[in-house]
């Protein structure tokens, strides 16, 4: 059990320093790029799908019936 979790931690870091590694390579450009789309795509979903009002009514607990 140990030895699994040590290797799962071990790998998440090998992942996150191999990414950090890639991004020191790109320019500045291409790093605010990948933090503009996201936003954008966040965006672009609140105007299509705004959150939905909740209310008492909707949040009726069902184990009291």
């Amino acid at each position: 059990m140990m030895s699994a979790v040590s290797f799962r931690l071990l790998y998440l870091i090998f992942v996150r320093l191999c990414g950090w590694l890639v991004l020191l390579g790109h320019s500045s450009a291409s790093k605010t790029a990948e933090l503009l789309v996201p936003r954008h795509e966040v965006a672009v979903l609140r105007r299509t799908r705004p959150r939905p009002r909740l209310d008492w009514a909707w949040a009726e607990p069902s184990w009291l019936c």
